[in-house]
């Protein structure tokens, strides 16, 4: 049976799953790959620090997610290739309340994103 989220530990091997399939995933990692070239261990530290900050409300991440992906070359599939990679990655590995939160929050970050870009775009 599989466990929530309920630590540090566990909140690595999501993040680490899930940046292995982003690597690999053709529509993702040349973007990825692209942007973080030999960087992934500093962005994986730095995205164990966003959810912890996320899941169990502790001051482990500053700064603010959505500038850095302003830019790139993105658009609504992404997102949704994006968002397909993590939920399943969290499936794989856990169950609970917090692998629900952990999975609803990417879902709003993912919508938050794309409509901010999109408008960014237009203006």
């Amino acid at each position: 049976m599989k466990q929530d989220i309920t630590t540090v530990e566990d909140i690595e091997l999501l993040v680490n799953s899930f940046y292995a399939k982003v690597q690999a995933e053709p529509l993702l990692g040349s973007i990825f790959n692209g942007v973080i070239k030999d960087n992934w261990p500093v962005h994986l530290k730095k995205m164990y620090g966003f959810w912890q900050t996320i899941l169990f409300n502790e001051r482990a991440y500053s700064g603010s997610p959505f500038p850095p992906h302003a830019k790139l070359p993105i658009d609504k599939k992404h997102f949704d290739t994006w968002l397909h990679l993590f939920e399943t990655t969290v499936n794989e590995h856990f169950e609970g309340e917090k692998a629900d939160e952990a999975k609803w929050r990417a879902q709003k970050m993912a919508e938050m994103f794309n409509f901010k870009i999109n408008y960014l775009r237009q203006s």
